[in-house]
């Protein structure tokens, strides 16, 4: 692809696509070959297909994907409409006569990009990568079972996809906010050829633990996780015994007990009560463990 301006320091807004296969770890190495040929036919037929010339795009090559920039020359709503129908068709021509078939995560996002005699870096880059790489794109492919699902930035989705357009259908592609690592985002997604997803109130994609982190305390503190536990087991053990220790000594005197009853004590050790007691001599009261002298 030829640029005006290769300068690393110079950026241009591009549409940045980014695809992804689904479980490509699953693939032996023997099928992988196989996978990236069938990606490369189902993307490069779709842009012959759609009008744009295959020296008129960028492409990197990701393993298991592609990443892809489109120069602003070429309208974004050909590669958002015609362009992903053809994708579309493709992959499910390809998947007629494969058991496990092919699918496909694929990710648009309109930013500045920076090119070099490596391929192509910058924010939008990022952005795009970890829209097609998130938990809802993975999880809409596989609930759904799904060939293909797309994954637009909010931006993208406010300035292009929202006004519609041929191919184009806003009302049906549903939001979702993600926590990525750079921070929370929201976009938008997107199964072709189907009513908008119900992406459902699906957990937060929290940042990774650094490797050897500590795992999280409790809110509270140490404290307070055992003070939860003390709680948890004494309702155990409450519901199991179901006992009720009365210190009445039927005398009819409440002795400072409830209105509503007796006082009830549950102990998880040595429990002694003494109540309105008159002692003639010293007595011992409680149990000595270990070596400590006895006390009267």
């Amino acid at each position: 692809m030829e640029h005006d301006a290769l300068d690393a320091g110079e950026a241009r807004y591009e549409l940045v696509i980014s695809v992804d296969a689904r479980r490509s770890g699953q693939y032996s190495d023997a099928e992988k070959p196989r996978m990236r040929e069938r990606i490369y036919r189902v993307l490069e037929t779709a842009f012959a297909q759609a009008g744009v010339g295959r020296d008129a795009v960028h492409m990197e090559d990701r393993g298991d994907g592609v990443l892809v920039s489109v120069p602003g020359r070429i309208a974004v709503t050909r590669l958002l409409g015609l362009w992903m129908v053809e994708v579309h068709e493709n992959l499910r021509e390809e998947n007629r006569s494969l058991l496990v078939p092919l699918g496909l995560r694929v990710a648009m996002h309109v930013g500045p990009v920076r090119h070099d005699s490596r391929g192509i870096s910058g924010r939008a880059v990022d952005l795009t990568c970890r829209l097609a790489d998130s938990a809802v794109a993975r999880q809409l492919l596989d609930r759904e079972r799904a060939d293909l699902v797309l994954a637009v930035s909010d931006s993208l989705y406010v300035d292009v996809v929202s006004a519609g357009g041929k191919f184009i259908e806003p009302a049906r592609f549903s939001p979702a906010r993600l926590a990525l690592k750079e921070g929370e985002v929201s976009a938008w997604f997107h199964l072709p050829g189907r009513p908008a997803p119900d992406i459902g109130p699906s957990a937060p994609e929290e940042p990774s633990a650094p490797a050897g982190a500590p795992p999280a305390a409790p809110v509270g503190g140490p404290e307070a996780a055992l003070a939860a536990m003390d709680a948890a087991l004494a309702a155990r053990a409450a519901a199991a015994a179901g006992r009720r220790v009365d210190d009445s000594d039927g005398g009819g005197d409440s002795g400072g007990d409830d209105e509503d009853g007796p006082a009830q004590y549950m102990a998880q050790g040595d429990l002694s009560v003494h109540r309105n007691n008159v002692y003639q001599q010293p007595v011992h009261i409680g149990r000595v463990t270990g070596d400590s002298p006895r006390k009267d």
